[in-house]
């Protein structure tokens, strides 16, 4: 299969006649790596815009869907967006300390400890202290294999994955379960009359195909956010909901959170007011581990039987399958598992991605997927379930993908995507969104918000 927008788009239930409104510029030195990772993200950004102006054809009763154009330099500086990222000029932190690879007794780990709660399960599934230095870790796990470290990371509520390399990972339960699904999942979730959609003035400045539409934002960290970013870009009210007790970290938090609000609502405590915001959502969106919600009543049936015509949206690393299914997961670990870290570096010495994009790709493929659901509701209604993962991105990137052929204008440094923006979090230097149509946004309306700052309730 390979990584281009054909795929992409064909994934995601769009009409083959549409591919002609996408054209493409190509700049060779964007993305550099041994995969095809250009491609891919070429590939993901312009299905999304692509699915964009669709919706947006649909609700302004165009007789053509708007031109696409995708520039591999925007896509670039998009997919870089948490590095490029600078508040009152101040460089972002990207890693903490105890995220990276690691030397073990035979090969390699990669350990994700950017979160308080994360960093306290590592070490104690490595049995050290709490304040253990950087060398003390270097130490204990140059003593043990790395499948016995990944094991009681895992067992411990942790995030460590040992290296694999492709071949290593293919050989896996959790890679057929990976490589038997589709790149995007599309369920109906039961029955709900056609999708009335608000029309839009035809003639309005900008185009925004998600106006009017609520999207309560359930995700976190990097994919999710990604997704949820660019519907709020596309002109949803999109709140963002946390746990009181799970703040995200401020520099991610300042990236992703352009065009949201912020609430921190206690789903235990306060359903009343979960359900208020839900009784008048029109798509949620999950980025916790599979399962993680279901406890809560907050499984994809559950929402639709609750709210009929709802479309839920879900991301994770592993995917909802497979004997990693429950396993939580982050970009640069499905990197280091499915081979790519290898692929990219050695299995003697790993290397990476140029950019997380499995994280940044999925994403895009998701708020695709969301933006084609409503579309294909306003025809035959139904409730709507899609449904990523990152691992099975990663499958798209390294299972046969035809290189790209580079024509178009040479890259440039990431400058002409840039813009700087003031908020109430500072003056912020941010990559410009690289979702383009004829007519669409051309930036967020709003600057991200503090977290948790804002009341619980819809626009």
């Amino acid at each position: 299969m390979t990584a281009d927008i054909e795929v992409a788009w064909s994934s995601l239930g769009g009409a083959p006649a549409l591919l002609s409104r996408v054209t493409t510029v190509e700049r060779p030195d964007a993305l550099p790596a041994r995969l095809p990772v250009r491609e891919l993200a070429r590939a993901c950004v312009g299905a999304c815009a692509l699915a964009a102006a669709e919706l947006g054809a649909r609700r302004a009763g165009l007789d053509e869907v708007p031109e696409v154009r995708v520039d591999d330099g925007a896509v670039a500086a998009a997919f870089h967006s948490e590095r490029l990222l600078q508040v009152d000029g101040r460089a972002p932190v990207v890693f903490a300390p105890l995220s990276r690879f690691w030397r073990t007794a035979d090969g390699w780990v990669r350990t994700h400890a950017n979160y308080p709660h994360h960093r306290a399960r590592l070490l104690t599934g490595l049995g050290l202290p709490t304040d253990a230095s950087v060398d003390a870790v270097a130490a204990r796990l140059a003593e043990r294999p790395a499948l016995d470290v990944e094991k009681a990371v895992f067992d411990a509520g942790g995030l460590a994955v040992a290296l694999r390399t492709p071949e290593e990972w293919a050989v896996t339960g959790q890679a057929a379960e990976v490589a038997a699904r589709p790149l995007v999942e599309r369920e109906r979730l039961g029955s709900a009359p056609p999708r009335a959609l608000t029309p839009l003035d035809p003639a309005g400045s900008p185009l925004l195909p998600a106006a009017g539409l609520r999207v309560l934002d359930l995700t976190r960290v990097l994919a999710g956010p990604v997704a949820t970013r660019t519907l709020a870009l596309l002109g949803a009210d999109v709140l963002r909901v946390d746990a009181p007790w799970l703040p995200e970290l401020p520099d991610l938090h300042a990236d992703t959170g352009f065009g949201k609000r912020s609430a921190a609502v206690d789903l235990t405590a306060d359903r009343d007011t979960f359900e208020a915001l839900l009784a008048s959502a029109d798509v949620v969106v999950t980025g916790y581990r599979p399962g993680a919600l279901d406890r809560f009543g907050l499984s994809p049936q559950a929402l639709a039987a609750r709210r009929p015509g709802l479309v839920v949206a879900q991301i994770s690393a592993w995917g909802a399958y497979g004997p990693w299914g429950s396993r939580r997961g982050f970009d640069s670990l499905v990197q280091a598992a499915t081979g790519i870290a290898a692929t990219e570096g050695s299995a003697a010495e790993p290397g990476a991605l140029p950019a997380q994009a499995l994280d940044h790709g999925t994403g895009y493929l998701l708020a695709a997927a969301v933006l084609r659901a409503l579309t294909e509701q306003s025809y035959d209604g139904g409730g709507r379930f899609v449904r990523l993962a990152l691992a099975r991105t990663a499958h798209w990137l390294t299972d046969g993908i035809r290189p790209g052929t580079a024509t178009g204008a040479p890259y440039r440094e990431p400058g002409p995507w840039l813009t700087e923006t003031d908020g109430p979090l500072g003056r912020l230097r941010h990559a410009l969104p690289p979702v383009s149509f004829t007519g669409g946004p051309a930036n967020w309306a709003r600057p991200p918000v503090p977290w948790g700052s804002d009341g619980v309730r819809w626009r």
